[in-house]
């Protein structure tokens, strides 16, 4: 689950990091007198959970509170990659000397946390990866012994010329590190981490995200979801226990099990096609399950097709095959279905999807391939 960034702020002030004087508002007249109380210079920046608000024009910096109110009404207005801006963070703008990068992950390889440090700060993080490799310290952390004096201080050593501002950062981390394990995080992340001019280490941003799987243990974390920052497909996979992330492809996809979707998502790519969905209908047989996947792929209007995928376990590919006929005849489905069933009851399956007309396929490979050129308009199988 993502947050927005004044929520980051709020748990990064709590953890000891240092952040901007700020507060978050929905009304202009109210960024004015955070201005005011706070004092200009101050950013105006878009409250919405996607990158690149400062190139889309979120983010201002106003020199009087009569400018902030009016910087703060132009943005309250804007839409930011498909997402309306309800809420604006209006903070102390703080004069830097040099800007870092410094954050805390999964290394999923390595079933390890990882700091990731960088004096390269203020930019994406992956075009500095991709140009300049060198200027990365990625360091391991056993989650048994927790990060250690040494490694902090390593990690921290680059970014900063001056030792004072190293060693505010050394302890910046050290924060950041026990936020993450405390609240379960996936990421914690600053960009940039910046020396001000007064020689004092401020995170100048947060972004942060929590793993759902553990927000019942971190009830304050799930009250920070916003509902309206997701899509209504989001909303609606969570409410029936499907897991479901938007892509933007052509090509709609109903799996069962993270595995095999995440191995049909490869396998679109590598015929040439692009995904519209990750949507992993998990190992329940329900026809209902199917019912409310149909229904949110239909409502992506850039899909062109559908691809349904099911390895029959415990899940049946009978039941899933009932649920996908109910689908198409109560939605009045006119995109073109084809359908792979392997496992448990794949002939019965097979059997119903037949006798309703719709294409199945003998293997993956066939299915995947009849689906991409299906999306990509060529002609049907």
């Amino acid at each position: 689950m993502n947050i927005h960034e004044y929520q980051a702020k709020s748990l990064f002030k709590a953890a000891g990091i240092l952040i901007p004087e700020g507060e978050a508002t929905s009304s202009a007249k109210h960024a004015r007198g955070i201005a005011e109380r706070i004092g200009p210079p101050v950013a105006i920046k878009a409250q919405v959970q996607v990158a690149g608000r400062g190139k889309a024009g979120g983010i201002k910096i106003a020199k009087t509170a009569e400018e902030a109110e009016s910087h703060a009404a132009a943005i309250l207005g804007m839409t930011i990659k498909g997402l309306p801006v309800r809420k604006v963070l209006v903070e102390a703008a703080l004069p830097s000397s040099a800007e870092a990068y410094l954050a805390v992950a999964i290394d999923r390889a390595q079933r390890k946390p990882v700091v990731i440090s960088s004096p390269a700060g203020g930019v994406d993080i992956e075009e500095v990866a991709r140009k300049s490799p060198e200027k990365i310290v990625r360091t391991l952390v056993d989650p048994l012994v927790g990060l250690k004096d040494f490694q902090a201080r390593a990690a921290a050593s680059p970014l900063f010329q001056d030792p004072s501002l190293v060693k505010q950062a050394e302890v910046t981390l050290k924060n950041l590190y026990a936020l993450f394990v405390e609240k379960d995080l996936s990421l914690a992340e600053i960009n940039p981490l910046v020396g001000t001019e007064q020689g004092i280490v401020v995170a100048l941003d947060a972004k942060v995200i929590t793993d759902d799987n553990a927000l019942f243990r971190h009830r304050d974390l799930a009250q920070m979801r916003d509902l309206e920052a997701e899509g209504p497909g989001e909303a609606e996979a969570r409410n029936n226990d499907l897991s479901y992330v938007k892509l933007d492809g052509a090509l709609g996809c109903i799996v069962n099990g993270a595995g095999l979707s995440m191995a049909t998502l490869d396998l679109i790519k590598h015929y040439g096609g692009e995904p519209a969905n990750f949507l992993d209908v998990g190992g329940s047989s329900s026809p209902e399950k199917v019912l409310v996947a149909m229904k949110i792929l239909l409502a992506d209007k850039n899909v062109k097709a559908i691809l349904v995928n099911i390895f029959g376990g415990i899940t049946r590919c009978d039941d899933i095959a009932v649920g996908l006929v109910s689908a198409l005849e109560q939605l009045d489905v006119r995109l073109p279905v084809v359908a792979r069933f392997n496992g448990t009851n794949q002939e019965e399956g097979n059997r119903i999807l037949q006798q309703a007309n719709i294409h199945t396929a003998e293997t993956m490979d066939d299915a995947v391939q009849e689906a991409v050129e299906l999306a990509q308009g060529q002609s049907a199988p």
